[in-house]
């Protein structure tokens, strides 16, 4: 069975977003996260290990990684990943957003309430 998913376009925001960064170690994705929180660029960060398999350099690598999921206000992106930058290991880390369509509106306040210039 296939269900339809009908969006009120008139609570669509493009304000709020998920960003995705990888990094190599806990300790890492760790010490980014709570840059991030404290610094209010982002409401939450969750962080889990994933295996990622990509090419680097003209090779084929295969490694155990961090993922980051961040929640945060779009708005604030060229902040957030001036920041990972800065801190991150990698020369060239995954920082990518995704808007998020609709979701809770006390959620997405809470959000907004973290998540201040």
């Amino acid at each position: 069975m296939i269900s339809t998913i009908k969006l009120d376009m008139t609570q669509v925001s493009g304000q709020y977003g998920i960003v995705l960064v990888t990094t190599a170690s806990r300790e890492e994705a760790e010490a980014i996260a709570q840059t991030l929180v404290r610094e209010r660029l982002a409401a939450c960060v969750n962080f889990m290990p994933i295996q990622s398999i990509y090419t680097w350099q003209g090779k084929v690598h295969q490694a155990e990684e961090w993922q980051l999921v961040i929640k945060t206000n779009l708005n604030r992106f060229a902040h957030l990943e001036a920041k990972i930058r800065e801190i991150h290991s990698y020369e060239v880390p995954e920082i990518i957003a995704l808007p998020i369509l609709v979701g809770s509106q006390s959620y997405l306040n809470w959000i907004s309430e973290m998540v201040a210039p």
